[in-house]
């Protein structure tokens, strides 16, 4: 652990894993870096993963070069030389987990970082409220606080394989109009109805938008939009009561048909059969008495 550091917060959960484990979590914890932050290591005896939530650095790993900024994400591990330094005018804070046995080449080969690569993870928030929730975790001294922790780990790598987007600092400039389209179509898409629509108040072809989102959203566009669209309806279904003619006309569809097709597809059941599951089953023990 460097000593290069500010406003570390750090947890220790197992220090010397077991030979037989399958995955374990060791240690982890954020820390902002000194000015004169530089890591330097020829070996480690754990796998890594480090993202950066704030500033700007340099990372040499494996003998590759890359830019550091908020968002990159890179791992190193066991034979893997890396050299890690902050900027220092704009000082990096960063996340870090370590983690060992035999299922963690795995599930990091499945991130992409196992190639010794940065990568970049779209919806940074997503990632960072993760590794709070295992930091969290990691404090609390209930008997399966390891075992919490050891599954927030897991979702931590398959949060990162989801968001990843290769190029580390140097995204191209498609990946931030992704962003910009993935935004607009998440605060406004009670109104839009088709991805023609999303693309003109976008001021891009709808070809563009379905290629970006096959690109780096690994989903159709209009896919994207209708599950907001019926995850919406599930709440005003279940939450608010209405019924599924009132929430196809709030949510612009033609008839009702139309919309349990719709909800159909999104869910697996039509709203119908929510509906009446949902009310078959009691809210509370006090119901159920």
């Amino acid at each position: 652990m460097s000593r290069q550091v500010t406003d570390e917060r750090r947890y220790y959960l197992n220090l010397n894993p077991p030979p037989d484990a399958g995955f374990v979590v060791v240690c982890g914890g954020v820390e902002r870096m000194r000015p004169e932050y530089e890591v330097c290591r020829r070996d480690f005896p754990h796998f890594a993963v480090e993202l950066v939530a704030e500033g700007e650095g340099m990372l040499l790993l494996n003998g590759r070069r890359f830019q550091l900024a908020p968002g990159v994400v890179f791992a190193y591990g066991p034979g893997i030389p890396h050299t890690i330094r902050t900027d220092p005018q704009h000082r990096m804070r960063k996340y870090y987990l370590d983690f060992a046995g035999a299922e963690a080449q795995p599930l990091l080969a499945a991130t992409g970082l196992a190639d010794w690569r940065a990568l970049r993870v779209a919806a940074l928030h997503e990632v960072v409220d993760l590794f709070e929730s295992l930091g969290r975790e990691a404090r609390e001294e209930s008997p399966i606080a390891r075992t919490v922790c050891d599954t927030l780990a897991r979702l931590v790598l398959l949060k990162i394989q989801q968001r990843a987007v290769s190029g580390g600092r140097d995204v191209p400039r498609s990946f931030t109009t992704y962003e910009r389209v993935r935004r607009h179509m998440e605060e406004h898409f009670l109104r839009l109805q088709t991805i023609e629509d999303v693309a003109r108040e976008c001021r891009a072809t709808p070809m563009y938008v379905s290629r970006l989102f096959r690109r780096f959203g690994g989903t159709g566009a209009y896919q994207f939009l209708l599950r907001l669209k019926m995850d919406y309806a599930a709440e005003l279904l279940l939450d608010q009561g209405l019924l599924v003619k009132q929430a196809a006309a709030r949510l612009g569809f033609a008839d009702p048909f139309q919309f349990s097709r719709a909800f159909k597809r999104v869910h697996g059941v039509p709203p119908k059969q929510l509906l009446d599951s949902s009310l078959a089953q009691p809210r509370n023990s006090l119901a159920a008495e």
